[in-house]
C-alpha cells in the first residue's frame, strides 16, 4: 500500500513553483515535511481563500486532510484541485490519491476509474498503472454488493407503477360498461315499442291479440243469436198441418 500514496510527495515538491507572493504556501509545505499536518492544513487553507482557483493549494491541502484520517474532505479538496488544475501533471497526481482514497475505503470501481483518468493525464506514470491493475483485480475479486434495500425499494415502486396502471385499466372498462349501459337505456327509452316503465307498447293501430279474440267471440255470440231468431221466427210462422179433408 506505500506505493499507492507516494504521489502525495512528489506533487508538494513541485509547489515552489506556484509559490509567488504566497507566503502561506511554502510555510504549509515546511509544516508538512515536518508532519505537522493540522498546522499546514491552517497555512494551505489561507492560502487557498486568497486564491480559490490555486490548484497546487487545493491539493496539497487534501494531502494534509489526508494524513489527519479524513477521507471524505480530502476527496473534495482533489476533486477541488482537478477542477481548477491547467497543467496534466496536476491532474494526474489529484486522480492518483483520489484513487488512493477509493481504494482505502474499498470503493474499488470508483478507484479503478480514477486511476483511468490518472494515466489519461500521464500514460507513462509506474506507479498509477500499478494501482489501476491492482484496483481492477480487487473490484474482479469483489464486485459490488447489491442494495437489498434499494432493490426492494425499486420493487415496490414497480409494483405500485403496475397496480396503478391496472387500477386505469379497470376504471377505463368501468366506465365503458357504464357509457355501454347508459347508451343502452336510452336506446330502449327512445324505442316506440317500449314505454317510459319498460312494458311493451302496442303497435299504433293494433289490437292485442286477446282482445281481438274477445271481439271474435262477441261478434260470433251476437250472430248465434240473431241465427237463432231467425230461426225461431222461422219455426212460428209455418203452418200447421191438420188432417186432410175427406
Amino acid at each position: 500500500m506505500k506505493n499507492l500514496f507516494l504521489s502525495s510527495f512528489i506533487l508538494l515538491s513541485f509547489a515552489i513553483f506556484a509559490q509567488e507572493k504566497d507566503f502561506h504556501l511554502p510555510k504549509a509545505n515546511s509544516e508538512f515535511a515536518d508532519k505537522k499536518y493540522a498546522d499546514a492544513e491552517a497555512e494551505y487553507r489561507i492560502s487557498l481563500s486568497n486564491n480559490p482557483k490555486k490548484s497546487i493549494s487545493a491539493y496539497n491541502l487534501g494531502n494534509a486532510i489526508y494524513k489527519q484520517n479524513n477521507n471524505s474532505e480530502a476527496l473534495f479538496s482533489y476533486e477541488n484541485a482537478i477542477k481548477n488544475a491547467t497543467e496534466r501533471p496536476q491532474k494526474h497526481s489529484a486522480f492518483h490519491n483520489s484513487g488512493n482514497i477509493y481504494m482505502k475505503e474499498k470503493n474499488y470501481s470508483a478507484a479503478v476509474e480514477a486511476y483511468k483518468n490518472a494515466l489519461r493525464n500521464n500514460p507513462n506514470d509506474e506507479e498509477t498503472r500499478y494501482n489501476f491493475a491492482l484496483a481492477k483485480k480487487m473490484l474482479k475479486n469483489n464486485p459490488p454488493k447489491k442494495d437489498k434495500k434499494k432493490d426492494k425499494k425499486d420493487k415496490k415502486k414497480d409494483d405500485k407503477k403496475k397496480d396503478d396502471k391496472k387500477d386505469k385499466k379497470n376504471d377505463k372498462k368501468e366506465d365503458k360498461k357504464k357509457d355501454d349501459k347508459k347508451d343502452g337505456d336510452q336506446k330502449d327509452k327512445n324505442d316506440p315499442k317500449n314505454n317510459q316503465d319498460g312494458q311493451p307498447k302496442p303497435k299504433p293501430g293494433g289490437i292485442q291479440k286477446e282482445r281481438v279474440q274477445n271481439l271474435l267471440d262477441a261478434v260470433n255470440n251476437e250472430e248465434k243469436k240473431v241465427q237463432d231468431k231467425v230461426n225461431a221466427k222461422k219455426v212460428k210462422g209455418k203452418p200447421i198441418q191438420t188432417e186432410k179433408d175427406w
